[in-house]
């Protein structure tokens, strides 16, 4: 598995969601996550405006807030590449797919460590957002619950 924090990387998870709904987005092509901060890049037509940020906070704050069940399946490949983007996954004969669910918000295939409710995870800030050359880039911090 690959290592990054659980409770950083859950709260990526639920990002890209929250941009999937809001804004129609792709989930992030790029993503720096660290234990202190993290950075995800999305392809977009413009900045976000401060009522945007507000909002996609809020929206990630709520679904973290619900207590949700993170858990994982295993999809057959054949299926798997019919119901999820699988396109990043490691180039290998894969015979199946490890989805990572967040209760009923988010599902993709991933290798990474989450924690097991997003309870776990803290409140989720945006520090700062930024715009160029088509490319929006979201910084984000956790305040960790103890």
């Amino acid at each position: 598995m690959k290592r990054y924090d659980p409770q950083m990387h859950t709260a990526e998870h639920i990002l890209n969601q929250t941009m999937i709904r809001m804004f129609g987005t792709d989930r992030s092509f790029s993503m720096h996550l660290e234990r202190k901060k993290s950075k995800c890049d999305y392809y977009f037509s413009r900045p976000l405006t401060g009522d945007e940020e507000e909002q996609i906070q809020e929206k990630v704050n709520r679904v973290i807030h619900l207590g949700l069940p993170v858990y994982e399946k295993h999809v057959d490949m054949s299926e798997a590449g019919h119901l999820y983007d699988v396109s990043k996954l490691p180039e290998q004969d894969l015979q199946a797919v490890r989805i990572v669910n967040v209760g009923d918000y988010d599902s993709c295939p991933c290798i990474g460590e989450h924690v097991s409710n997003t309870a776990e995870i803290g409140e989720f800030r945006i520090t700062t957002t930024s715009f160029e050359n088509g490319i929006l880039r979201i910084r984000f911090k956790l305040n960790k619950n103890k």
